[in-house]
């Protein structure tokens, strides 16, 4: 059998006459313990299931239809009583998992100490029951103090949410417009990028190639310099010859004349080319530093 959910040992004859005052279910004194009355005790114990809605009120009339055929019927209402009251309180001690079996002698000759153990397990269980409802009444107000706080809720905080909500939803879709064009920039960026990695390479080897022609003219403006050293040798040389035959020099000297007008005009087309090539090598380095800064 499970443990009992009230506690024993019983309530002590002060604590029982004590509780049934305060809860106005009887007056008891202490020598109706010391001297149990059994129709003053059948009373405190229908008081007792009455109070715990154990007892349905009783139906007289029914009761006196079931034992009119017998002689005496009054007699016999009585005894339907007790044996209904007798069961009664002993299905209620069998709930309360009470130690000690009610018998109906306890109901008709109530003995002081088992009476004192019955009423203690029912007040016992009385007093659970009285601070159960307690609990219960408390969870009904803060149920209804939640209830009034969600009413509100509904009324003021809940639409205010749900507009908000919807705001930010709004404004969720206008950042989708913005995030879908920044989006589109970067793709278009990043083509860009692509075009721009592709031109250095090109610009790299353009430079490479103006590099290389522009050590082939630094070759030739050598060559050319070194000519014109010639030919003003030999121009010395011829000089120093005119004495001699004026007529052979003098052709001699038109012709390397002439030759060195051919040279200069090859050194100052070799110089212009170069100073474009130079400019124009410049003007690749400049582009090719901002790209790949």
């Amino acid at each position: 059998m499970a443990a009992s959910k009230y506690e024993y040992p019983r309530l002590s004859r002060a604590e029982i006459i004590t509780t049934l005052a305060q809860l106005q279910i009887a007056n008891m004194m202490e020598q109706d313990f010391a001297n149990p009355n059994p129709d003053f005790i059948s009373e405190l114990y229908t008081h007792l299931l009455k109070h715990l809605d154990f007892l349905e009120e009783e139906n007289e009339q029914l009761d006196f239809e079931a034992v009119s055929h017998f002689d005496n019927p009054e007699l016999h209402m009585e005894s339907i009583r007790v044996i209904k009251l007798y069961n009664r309180i002993k299905e209620v001690m069998t709930i309360l998992e009470c130690p000690r079996k009610f018998t109906l002698a306890d109901l008709l000759t109530p003995d002081p100490q088992r009476t004192e153990l019955f009423m203690g397990s029912i007040l016992n269980f009385v007093l659970y029951r009285e601070g159960k409802l307690v609990e219960i009444s408390n969870i009904g107000d803060e149920v209804s103090d939640l209830e009034e706080e969600r009413m509100k809720l509904e009324e003021n905080e809940i639409p205010q949410v749900k507009s908000e909500i919807s705001n930010l939803n709004e404004a969720r879709e206008r950042e989708m417009a913005v995030v879908q064009e920044a989006d589109a920039k970067v793709a278009e960026l990043r083509n860009t990028i692509m075009f721009l990695n592709k031109n250095q390479m090109s610009l790299r080897t353009t430079l490479k190639k103006l590099k290389d022609k522009a050590e082939e003219m630094d070759s030739k403006i050598s060559n050319a310099e070194f000519t014109l050293s010639q030919n003003a040798q030999e121009n010395e040389n011829l000089r120093s010859k005119i004495a001699q035959s004026p007529d052979k020099i003098q052709r001699a000297l038109e012709e390397k004349k002439l030759a060195r007008e051919e040279a200069r005009k090859a050194e100052r087309l070799a110089m212009q080319t170069f100073h474009e090539k130079t400019a124009q090598l410049e003007v690749y380095s400049k582009v090719y530093c901002r790209r790949a800064g």
